[in-house]
Parts: C-alpha cells; sequence; structure tokens
C-alpha cells in the first residue's frame, strides 16, 4: 500500500494527489467507526427490563452510568479502552487493505490483485465496453435503477433498499444521481434495524457532467474533490419496446498510474432479478474483462431488499424521530443539496 501510495505521490502534482488521498481516507475512516455504533445500537434495544418512554430500557441507562463512571475515574481502565479502540480500528483497517474485511464494500488495496496478478491503474473504455452500447441513447437511461450488487468501498453493506434515480440536466450536459439508501439492514442491525431515524429511507445526491469529447456511455462524476469517469458498459433493452431493463455501470479513479478505487454497480429496473439473470448479468461482466476489478460473484456485495409492498416502519422511535423533526431535516437536506448541483 505505501509503496503504491508514493509511487502515485511522485507521479503527480500536489493538488491532484491529495484529493484522491483525502476521498480515500474518508471512506476507510467511515465502515470501521460505523461498526460500534452498529453495535452499541443493537445492545441498547436488545438490553433488559422495562422501558422509559418506550424508548431506552432502564438497564441500558445503568450500564452505560457504569461504563461512563469507571472510564472516567480509573486511569487504567480508560488507557486500556483507548487501546483496546485503536487496535479494532488499525485490524478492520488492516483487512480492508488485505482484501478480509468484505471484497464487495471494503477492498482498500491500491492496485489490488486479482487471482495473485497484481491489476495497475484504470482501463480505457473501449476495454471494457460491451456491444449492446453501440447505438446507445443517454436520455432513454435517466430514471428509476435498482441496485442489485456492487463492490464499491463508497458504499456500506450495512444498507438496504438501495436505488439510484438518473436524470439529466442543464440541455444534458450535466447529470444528477438520487442515490437512495435506508438503513442499517436487518441482518446488520437484527435488534434495533427498525429504529434507525433512516429505516424509512435517505437520500443522497452524486454530480456529474457529460463531457461531448467523450464517447457515448461515459459520465463524468464529482464527489470530495475528485473527479472520475463512470463508465456504462453493458446495457440490455425490453425487445418489445427497446427500454434498457438492465445495465452495469463501472467507475474507476487513477492517480499516478495507481488505481485508488473502482466501483462497480449491478442495475435493473425492477427490484429483483433470477439466479438466471444474475448470472447471466457476471458473464457479461466477466466478457467484459471486469472480474479482475471486482465483478465476479465472490468479490461483490448482494443488496438486501424489504418487499415492495412492506408498509412503512411505525414504532416509538420512529414516532420520536417525527417528533423532533427528523424526517424534515433529511427532506429539507435533500432539497437543498439537489438545488445546489442544479
Amino acid at each position: 500500500f505505501f509503496q503504491s501510495l508514493m509511487e502515485m505521490k511522485s507521479n503527480v502534482e500536489p493538488s491532484e494527489f491529495w484529493p484522491a488521498l483525502n476521498f480515500w481516507i474518508f471512506f476507510a475512516v467511515g465502515h470501521p467507526i460505523l461498526q460500534p455504533i452498529l453495535w452499541i445500537s443493537d445492545v441498547l434495544h436488545g438490553s433488559p427490563g422495562p422501558l422509559i418512554g418506550d424508548l431506552v430500557p432502564i438497564s441500558f441507562l445503568v450500564g452505560n452510568v457504569i461504563a461512563i463512571a469507571a472510564i472516567t475515574f480509573s486511569k487504567e481502565i480508560r488507557n486500556a479502552v483507548n487501546v483496546a479502540a485503536v487496535f479494532a480500528f488499525l485490524t478492520y483497517v488492516g483487512a480492508g487493505l488485505d482484501g478480509q474485511a468484505g471484497l464487495g464494500d471494503f477492498n482498500l488495496a491500491l492496485d489490488d490483485s486479482y487471482k495473485g496478478q497484481v491489476v495497475k491503474g484504470c482501463p480505457a473504455y473501449d476495454e471494457v465496453r460491451q456491444p449492446s452500447m453501440d447505438d446507445f441513447d443517454l436520455a432513454k437511461y435517466q430514471g428509476l435503477w435498482y441496485e442489485q450488487k456492487f463492490h464499491d468501498w463508497t458504499q456500506f453493506k450495512e444498507v438496504y433498499d438501495t436505488t439510484l434515480d438518473i436524470k439529466l440536466t442543464d440541455g444534458g450536459t450535466g447529470w444528477i444521481d438520487d442515490f437512495a439508501v435506508k438503513g442499517p439492514a436487518p441482518d446488520a442491525a437484527p435488534l434495533s434495524w427498525d429504529k434507525s431515524p433512516v429505516a424509512n429511507g435517505a437520500h443522497y445526491f452524486l454530480f456529474g457532467r457529460v463531457d461531448p469529447k467523450d464517447p457515448k456511455g461515459i459520465l463524468r462524476e464529482s464527489g470530495f474533490g475528485v473527479e472520475f469517469p463512470n463508465y456504462i458498459v453493458d446495457v440490455q433493452k425490453d425487445p418489445k419496446t427497446g427500454e434498457y431493463t438492465e445495465a452495469i455501470q463501472f467507475q474507476c479513479l487513477e492517480r499516478g498510474g495507481v488505481r485508488v478505487f473502482e466501483g462497480i454497480n449491478f442495475m435493473s429496473r425492477k427490484p429483483l432479478m433470477t439466479d438466471d439473470e444474475m448470472k447471466a448479468m457476471h458473464e457479461r461482466a466477466k466478457n467484459a474483462g471486469m472480474d479482475q476489478y471486482g465483478s465476479s460473484p465472490e468479490q461483490m456485495h448482494t443488496v438486501a431488499r424489504r418487499p415492495l409492498d412492506a408498509p412503512e416502519l411505525e414504532n416509538s422511535w420512529q414516532s420520536m424521530w417525527k417528533a423532533i423533526g427528523v424526517d424534515k431535516l433529511l427532506e429539507l437536506l435533500t432539497e437543498s443539496i439537489e438545488d445546489g448541483g442544479r
């Protein structure tokens, strides 16, 4: 990792090196920070005893008072907790660098290897573009997509029901991706998933531009101080209407000959795909040469989904979030972000 980092630093200007590194650091830190939050949340909602305000178990509050007191008044316990926290953090990030913390969502290696061979840099679009893109129409690509699988450390395996709503702006020279998620997923936090302030959904937006010099099928994506291409590698069509039904996207960020990030999205217009349809999508990605970048089944994370007709979650915690205006705050934040990208 550090050898690749030094190679990147020596090959680019500081104005290109630091934004790329900061982009990596933000998500490298974000994933391990989320883990204790989910653990504490499950401890909270799994604690026995009567509830205060139908929200918090008395035993959880008592346990917190004891733990805080122990950390406050005992230097030995405080030091032990700090050492354990640092050790756990470094272990988690180290597992991401080694490819042992989930290849779908936390493969942090720079120029990572595939089948024992280091794969350097990002491919050109023509190296992965499939014949299905020959008559690609970006206007028809707009609309709602359900993400089925991903290989992407800017995403979190702990969320579910992920969708992407893509629309062109500025007469087709720009685009906005309304990225909607719910979280945490039931499997990630079995005792607390339905108590989260974003259990009924949250949105964040990705912005980009359409460069007229690029081949059709390339979108330029911006975020966290960096810009990188988003390749639309393959699309499938409805044989009757000609509308796009499935798509494979591939994002890749390279600086100084070093691949900092790769993201792969398997998407469909319908929320669920059959095993045969998913197998065929993996095969198309393999034919595009994308397995070496993370498209094989063992390198991708499957997005969890609740049934489409599942009702909105209602419980005392959701009532509390609404009472203090969290839902309105999320709506306001969503609108302000979207307006700022226009």
